[in-house]
């Protein structure tokens, strides 16, 4: 009995181990890798490519997945280098920032949507209980007092919690340039509000690189 007590709460730990890692700001909800991806070819040279409209964050997020595909011994660029901000590029010139960068694949995020979480939890009212407030009594003034009928006042009152959540809904791709097609892709949602932007933003690199390492990709 002891035996199948302890087993339950080591896989209850594991279970909670394993919570605590999925539970950061990102997380991938989805993951995609072609079957036609040679299992033995490895990325090596990348143009990185954050197509968001805030020219600050999208140069913060290619500089930090540049760092981080190098810490696995990716060659890799930033897109802000060989790209100016605009709203649309043509083929031609992906083409020419890509040749520029000497990359042989393309890592493209984008942001897919936006949702917004809303958890609220009720309150809780009690009657005043029998004891404080009531008077005198043979136990004593402390136990009729104004002021013990005021301080349990506070504990019988709970308000209502509303707890809001904007979460972002990533969408990132890696593209062989020989074949212009998708060879990964990974579809994330990163919750905001739990941290600054350049946390969010390395967080979120560091998953990535990690995730296609998993894959074997790099």
């Amino acid at each position: 009995m002891m035996d199948r007590i302890v087993a339950c709460l080591a896989t209850f730990v594991a279970a909670l181990a394993v919570a605590g890692c999925a539970s950061g700001p990102t997380s991938i909800d989805a993951r995609w890798v072609s079957p036609s991806i040679d299992s033995g070819a490895k990325v090596q040279n990348v143009l990185v490519i954050a197509a968001l409209r805030d020219s600050t964050q999208r140069r913060m997020l290619e500089d930090r997945m540049v760092e981080e595909l190098g810490t696995v011994g990716v060659n890799a660029s930033p897109s802000h280098r060989v790209l100016a901000d605009s709203p649309e590029v043509s083929e031609a010139q992906l083409r020419d920032a890509v040749s520029a960068a000497g990359a042989s694949h393309v890592l493209i995020t984008s942001i897919a949507g936006m949702t917004t979480d809303v958890r609220i939890t009720p309150g809780m009212v009690t009657g005043p209980g029998w004891g404080p407030g009531w008077g005198r009594t043979p136990m004593g003034p402390s136990w009729g007092g104004m002021s013990r009928y005021y301080n349990t006042a506070w504990a019988r009152s709970t308000p209502t919690e509303v707890r809001t959540t904007q979460n972002l809904h990533g969408d990132t791709r890696l593209f062989d340039v020989a074949a212009s097609e998708v060879v990964w892709s990974a579809a994330t949602t990163t919750v905001t509000n739990r941290s600054s932007v350049p946390t969010l933003i390395d967080g979120f690199a560091r998953l990535v690189v990690e995730t296609l390492k998993k894959d074997s990709l790099v």
